[in-house]
Order: C-alpha cells, then sequence, then structure tokens
C-alpha cells in the first residue's frame, strides 16, 4: 500500500465514519467497521482503481453490510454472551455525527432490511449511482434501486416524535426506578417493544428480553442516576462515586428505542457528561 492511499484514507476517515454510523446506528460499531475496512485497504492492490474515494466507501459499506447480516441472525444473543470491543470515540464528533443524521431517523433506518438500508443510505443520504451499490448487495442495478424505493416509502411513512429533554428525563428515573425494584412491567411502560440494546460489541433485541434480564441487577440500580450524556439523558452507574457503566439512550415517541452500554475506560472517558438541573 503507497503513501498516498494511506493518506487519502485518513483524508477520508471522517466521510467514512459517517457512511458506517448511518448504516450501523451505532458509534462504536461504526469505529469498528472503519478500523476493519483499513484492515481490508492494508492488503488490497489499489494500482487499478481510479476513483479511491468512491472505492474506499464501497469496502467499508461492504463491511456494514456483512455487521448487519450477522446483527440479525444473533438478535436472540444474552446479554451475558459478551466480546471486550476497545473504543477510542471522539464524543465532539460523535454528538456531531448523531445531531447531522438525526436519532429520529437512526430509529426508522434500524428497522429496515441490511440491503434496503444500505441501498437508501449509500443513494439517499451519499449519492452514490445504484449502478455501484449494486454489486454490493448483489443485486441489478434495477433491482437495488427498487431496495432504495421501498426503503425510502418506509422512511417516509414512518413519522417519528422527537423527545425533549424534561420527557427524557422522565423516561429515565421511570427506567432506574422499575430496575430498583425488579419491576419488569414498569420497564416495558417505558421501553418501545423493539428497543435494541447494544452493548460491548453485542446486541439484543425486544424490551421483554431486556427488561427481563436487568431487573436481575437491580442492586446495581442503587447507585445509579440520570444526567446528561452527549447531549441527552442517560444513566449513570456510580458505586462509592466511580464511574463503572453509562447508558447511552435512543428516544422517539416517548420511548426508549435504543441503548448503549458503554463500560470501557476509554469511551467513558470521551463521554461528555453534565448534571441535569
Amino acid at each position: 500500500m503507497t503513501d498516498h492511499v494511506t493518506d487519502l484514507f485518513e483524508a477520508n476517515r471522517s466521510h467514512l465514519r459517517a457512511v458506517a454510523y448511518r448504516m450501523l446506528g451505532s458509534r462504536s460499531e461504526a469505529d469498528d467497521a472503519v478500523q476493519e475496512a483499513w484492515l481490508k485497504v492494508a492488503r488490497a492492490d489499489t494500482s487499478a482503481v481510479e476513483n479511491l474515494r468512491g472505492w474506499l466507501t464501497t469496502v467499508v459499506a461492504r463491511v456494514c453490510l456483512d455487521m448487519l447480516r450477522s446483527r440479525r441472525s444473533r438478535q436472540e444473543d444474552p446479554l451475558e454472551a459478551r466480546s471486550e470491543q476497545p473504543g477510542d470515540a471522539n464524543a465532539e464528533h460523535e454528538l456531531a455525527l448523531a445531531e447531522g443524521v438525526g436519532l429520529a431517523l437512526l430509529v426508522v433506518l434500524d428497522k429496515l432490511d441490511p440491503a434496503e438500508r444500505l441501498a437508501f443510505v449509500l443513494h439517499d443520504l451519499f449519492a452514490m449511482p445504484f449502478d455501484e451499490i449494486a454489486p454490493i448487495v448483489g443485486r441489478s442495478s434495477e433491482a437495488t434501486r427498487q431496495l432504495a424505493s421501498r426503503a425510502r416509502r418506509r422512511v417516509q411513512g414512518a413519522p417519528v416524535r422527537d423527545v425533549d429533554l424534561g420527557e427524557q428525563r422522565r423516561l429515565v428515573d421511570a427506567f432506574i426506578t422499575a430496575l430498583r425494584t425488579g419491576d419488569v412491567e414498569g420497564m416495558l411502560a417505558v421501553l418501545d417493544p423493539d428497543v435494541v440494546v447494544h452493548v460491548e460489541g453485542r446486541e439484543l433485541r425486544g424490551a421483554r428480553n431486556w427488561a427481563q434480564g436487568a431487573v436481575q441487577f437491580g442492586k446495581a440500580m442503587q447507585h445509579a442516576r440520570s444526567a446528561l450524556v452527549d447531549g441527552a439523558v442517560g444513566l449513570l452507574m456510580e458505586p462509592h462515586g466511580k464511574l463503572l457503566r453509562v447508558l447511552s439512550f435512543t428516544f422517539a415517541d416517548g420511548k426508549i428505542v435504543a441503548a448503549d452500554i458503554i463500560a470501557e475506560p476509554e469511551r467513558l472517558a470521551a463521554l461528555e457528561i453534565a448534571a441535569l438541573d
């Protein structure tokens, strides 16, 4: 690999991470996808590549598609099945990404089939031609166009109401109370039925799945409190005043629709945390 390719990859890292974030809806997974793409680029022969930026985008998109398909295959994995994932996210950059794509859109995108999501994101959000997207999803250009069109109709037909900070705090405080008391139904009242939970590289889907497992850790919630985490209301676990874990939430339509459980010291250090008024 030439220094030119290395320099171009670094120059486009923010763009590639934005693509990955919109594809995956997870900050840590977006970092993982870009890193895996870098390893593939480092081993590749790029001498015949004319449009390196487009090629790099394609490499990241293929990695993300594989991750989305793998995610679907292990939807029911328990939270105990975890793998350590390093994190070096920059909180400012993460917040800019989140504001740029919109949390409401991410919620809708997460309900799309992986191929639909890829076609929509690359074409509608990054203006990639269908004939370049088609080989990634293994479809014809016309079939890929139909994928994006179907995804677009689903996105446009699924309005999602954003949740203000006051309502966010009410939801998180109710979530904490339900966990402390082992109240599964109380948790279900604030969780979207299809809530998506990311924890150290693993994923769990479904409110009841999460609630039934989470209430077992109710004692740990005695040290929990709500706070602002990267601009939204989240949950801090601070036994004896030491921050051990953060739950970063995504809200829509008066519910918690996603949660990112963060325990890695590097990721915790990168978060912007502030007290609530």
